[in-house]
């Protein structure tokens, strides 16, 4: 992960939706494959990820969008040699909170006061994606 940008908070949205910017290394493992009670949106900008929803693996370039839905379990990574990038839209909002804190913690400060409410419970249950996809 390189870099994370909070664009919409649901605070801004009362608690409806959040809307993030991420460039992901190229090479970045990606989180293990996991599940939560909220939907994402992976809309790409850059370069190509690979995307796990349920058991079918896919890759999707600039301008492609991979959808996971709520409690339905999913991961990514770049296995690419060039960086990526992607909007993430979570619905309903909360999730940025994580977000917002990797990103202060990156800059080594302090994340704000609405990054300190609760974070919606992620829950892993398989490994990370490998090989190609």
């Amino acid at each position: 992960m390189s870099s994370v940008t909070v664009l919409l908070r649901g605070e801004e949205t009362n608690g409806v939706v959040s809307l993030v910017l991420i460039e992901m290394d190229a090479g970045w493992p990606g989180p293990p494959l996991h599940r939560h009670d909220f939907d994402e949106a992976f809309y790409m900008l850059e370069g190509e990820l690979v995307f796990q929803v349920e058991d079918e693996l896919i890759t999707k370039r600039a301008g492609e969008l991979s959808f996971a839905p709520r409690n339905v379990v999913h991961a990514l990574a770049n296995h690419s040699d060039a960086d990526a990038r992607y909007l993430l839209v979570c619905t309903p909002a909360g999730f940025e909170r994580h977000w917002e804190r990797i990103a202060a913690a990156s800059q080594g400060v302090e994340p704000p006061d609405w990054a300190l409410q609760p974070i919606p419970e992620v829950i892993v249950v398989g490994p990370q994606i490998v090989g190609d996809g």
